[in-house]
């Protein structure tokens, strides 16, 4: 319905409308940027199907930048007031077309296949031999992903891969990997792979089923491409919710850290205004912009495997030696108004004060939410007992501060 609606709104706008299917999140960036358009996305992203809403890409497969999108909300709001002025709509030959493109997809997937260079007189593929488990997440993601990776050799088996428009994300995929740690486990496969939604997001799971983060991953990452001299600027962009292992483990291997706000957007603008290779959350949305313009959970898998195959090891011995994870408390906090709470004296001063006791043993953050009308705070301490005394504070000033705002 909303990709119906969508179409015919551009269309009677004078646009012309591709399309694309069921096309995973990063399949759409990409060939946005391949075909120089502008492009849409009809998704939840990870979560519910209830949540569904639509993500713009310019011209060039990027998220648009927080004026552009502050810009067209401003617009939107003025059309639902009644208080638009727009142009006479376009009539006869002047309306858009609306075509499909069943070879889109496709061509997403060879793109994806063609990342990975296969061995010197291999015909079975670089990861023959190698046993994947794949949790679809019954999203967007659940014909690409077993294609690509099978066409890469490996053996493939598939959880969540039977969508039905309401079992998106329900409770399988990234933000639920229970069930695909027990496949791996059960199966004796090597790796297994979690996407969300959307596809543009992954967590692993280890050989022995252990759940491995974004931030996990890019530590290995980081620290692979580092040693083959293949780290832009060997600086690695990552939100300030990173656990703070994550910055001693870069620290460790000499890797400098570009810190942003949260979401991917904030990635892809450092790594393009510093020229760099890889950056990404702990959610699992790594971005590697020599291949992509946005994180891209069925990419990340491939090159997590490759980088398996040629060191000759497993994810566990890997992620074990990658980082300590430092504990990391989270709360939301529902308010009336998140930013006004966020920028309150009160929280500001005792957000200060609990860094200052905190020291370089922990680190704090207290930010209101993009999608949500609540507040985030965060707390990673060496201790736990500490960690839980500073989200407590931190809590409770947030609550009072939202009272009075």
């Amino acid at each position: 319905m909303l990709q119906a609606a969508l179409s015919a709104g551009m269309a009677s706008e004078g646009a012309d409308v591709i399309d694309l299917g069921v096309c995973p999140t990063p399949g759409v960036a990409w060939l946005s940027e391949r075909r120089g358009v502008p492009a849409a996305m009809v998704s939840a992203s990870h979560n519910p199907f209830s949540d569904n809403g639509v993500k713009l890409f310019a011209a060039g497969g990027q998220k648009l930048p927080d004026a552009v999108e502050a810009a067209i909300e401003d617009e939107l709001s003025s059309v639902l007031d009644g208080e638009g002025r727009s142009p006479r709509a376009p009539v006869g030959h002047g309306v858009g077309t609306l075509e499909s493109d069943p070879d889109a997809v496709d061509q997403y997937s060879e793109n994806l296949a063609g990342v990975v260079s296969p061995s010197s007189g291999d015909t079975s593929g670089p990861f023959a031999g190698m046993k994947i488990v794949v949790d679809c997440a019954n999203g967007a993601g659940f014909e690409v992903a077993p294609k690509v990776l099978r066409r890469l050799g490996a053996a493939v088996e598939v959880i969540a891969g039977e969508p039905n428009g309401s079992n998106i994300n329900d409770g399988c995929g990234s933000t639920h990997p229970e069930a695909l740690s027990q496949a791996v486990v059960s199966s004796g496969a090597e790796l297994g792979l979690a996407l969300d939604g959307d596809a543009d997001r992954l967590v692993a799971v280890d050989e022995k089923g252990k759940v491995r983060t974004g931030d996990e991953l890019l530590v290995i990452f980081a620290a692979d491409l580092a040693a083959r001299g293949q780290l832009a600027g060997n600086t690695v962009a990552v939100t300030v919710m990173s656990n703070l292992g994550l910055h001693r483990a870069m620290a460790h291997h000499g890797i400098v850290v570009r810190q942003t706000p949260v979401g991917d957007r904030y990635i892809l603008e450092a790594l393009d205004a510093d020229g760099l290779s890889l950056g990404g959350e702990q959610s699992g949305h790594l971005v590697f912009r020599r291949f992509a313009t946005t994180g891209d959970g069925i990419l990340t898998g491939i090159l997590l495997a490759d980088l398996l195959r040629r060191t000759g090891r497993g994810l566990g011995p890997l992620a074990d030696n990658s980082m300590v994870q430092v504990p990391q408390l989270l709360v939301s906090l529902t308010v009336a108004d998140p930013s006004g709470t966020v920028a309150h004296s009160f929280v500001q001063t005792e957000l200060e004060a609990v860094q200052l006791e905190l020291g370089e043993e922990g680190r704090v953050l207290v930010r209101a939410s993009g999608t949500e009308p609540v507040v985030r705070v965060m707390v990673e301490a060496t201790e736990e007992q500490a960690a839980k005394a500073a989200l407590d504070r931190l809590c409770g000033a947030v609550a009072s501060a939202g009272r009075a705002v």
